[in-house]
């Protein structure tokens, strides 16, 4: 089994930052890909960056140029750092590990861009 915590969401300002980080821990084998998805109220979960073992990285359109994904394998941890928040980025952020045939999720951090 494997668990993911994400933690570093929280309420913060149009145009600031926040950097969440996704902690693994359980039975790990090396990754084929990790990546952060969110979900708005009343909105299907989406992608919005992935991480592969190669260390290749995919963004959303809606996030490309404020958002880094990155991850540090000694820790097992994935990051997001986002910059130049906006109000459309409110969402409950998800993170999400598929290694070998299987995926594991995260519990979610809620993310409110807000005045």
């Amino acid at each position: 089994q494997v668990q993911l915590v994400e933690s570093g969401g929280g309420l913060v300002q149009p145009g600031g930052s926040l950097r969440l980080s996704c902690a693994a821990s359980g039975r790990l084998f090396s990754i084929n890909v990790m990546g952060w998805y969110r979900q708005a109220p009343g909105k299907q979960r989406e992608l919005v960056a992935t991480i592969t073992d190669g260390f290749i990285t995919n963004y959303a359109d809606s996030v490309k140029g404020r958002f880094t994904i990155s991850r540090d394998s000694a820790k097992n941890t994935l990051y997001l750092q986002m910059n130049s928040l906006k109000p459309e980025d409110t969402a409950v952020y998800f993170c999400y590990r598929f290694q070998g045939a299987l995926g594991y999720w995260g519990q979610g951090t809620q993310v409110t861009v807000s005045s």
